[in-house]
């Protein structure tokens, strides 16, 4: 794989890339980096994409964006923007895991012109865990999102143990270790840490949303078709949560159960989960 930047959206990104084609961009979630699609992206490439997995912003080598936002809006806008800096068209088709999901139901609701596909993994559309996200058992497993608000964030997740103890929580059996030297990696330096928290501090308002990104943030609905991806054993987001995914999903898109496979299903089940991107993408 090839690794090289970009600028996009005022951020200058750092990618890894294989193949040549209509544009596959593939993004990641927290606590992940690029290196998650490294199963995928050599698929893509022998089906004839150009296959590409930024560092989402603050995660390092990708900058930390200037503006500042983290909202919603902001990964959407990037997603739109990096389409434009990386050649892509009509025919582009739009991948996104966790974090990576937000921007898949959002830029392909705001600019569907610029999609032809897409797929979504573990964290279904906002309206579909409106009611299920309130239950017991599902706060003890978003505890860390709570905790994220408050000043002692950064602390407890530069901790050792912390992020192991996440992966081992959210895909139980999956030997993560790979996985984690990477997000240590990339999150080493305490202001990148900061900023892949920042996501969940504008998630939930604690820090304000910049107002750059409003129209991106307001985008609902659209007609581009999503495949959606869940884990039946899933410890962050738990399989209830999709029993109303569908209802929320533009018209034409599916929701399929990957058997299991935890949270990071993309590299738990990679066969599985390979063969049914590339059937839905075809």
């Amino acid at each position: 794989m090839d690794t090289s930047t970009v600028t996009a959206n005022g951020v200058e990104f750092t990618y890894l890339a294989q193949g040549e084609g209509p544009l596959a961009l593939c993004l990641h979630g927290f606590p992940d980096t690029a290196h998650t699609w490294r199963h995928l992206l050599p698929e893509l490439a022998g089906r004839g994409y150009r296959a590409v997995a930024p560092f989402m912003r603050g995660y390092a080598p990708t900058a930390i964006p200037a503006d500042g936002a983290y909202e919603g809006g902001a990964l959407i806008a990037d997603a739109c923007a990096l389409h434009e800096a990386l050649g892509g068209d009509g025919d582009a088709v739009l991948i996104g895991h966790d974090w990576g999901a937000f921007p898949v139901y959002g830029a392909t609701a705001f600019a569907p012109e610029r999609w032809r596909r897409a797929v979504a993994m573990a964290v279904p559309p906002t309206a579909a865990m409106s009611d299920v996200f309130l239950d017991y058992d599902q706060l003890k497993r978003s505890f860390y999102i709570f905790l994220f608000q408050t000043w002692a964030a950064e602390a407890a997740a530069s901790r050792d143990g912390f992020i192991e103890g996440l992966w081992r929580d959210w895909a139980p059996g999956y030997d993560a270790t790979e996985d984690v030297a990477l997000v240590r990696r990339s999150l080493g330096d305490p202001a990148n840490l900061a900023a892949a928290i920042g996501y969940y501090r504008a998630m939930l308002g604690s820090v304000p949303p910049t107002g750059r990104y409003a129209a991106e943030q307001a985008a609902t609905g659209g007609q581009v078709p999503i495949l959606y991806l869940h884990g039946t054993r899933d410890g962050a987001l738990g399989i209830g949560l999709t029993e109303r995914a569908a209802a929320f999903l533009p018209p034409g898109s599916r929701v399929e159960h990957v058997a299991e496979a935890g949270h990071f299903p993309h590299l738990e089940r990679p066969r599985e989960v390979n063969d049914l991107v590339l059937d839905w993408l075809s």
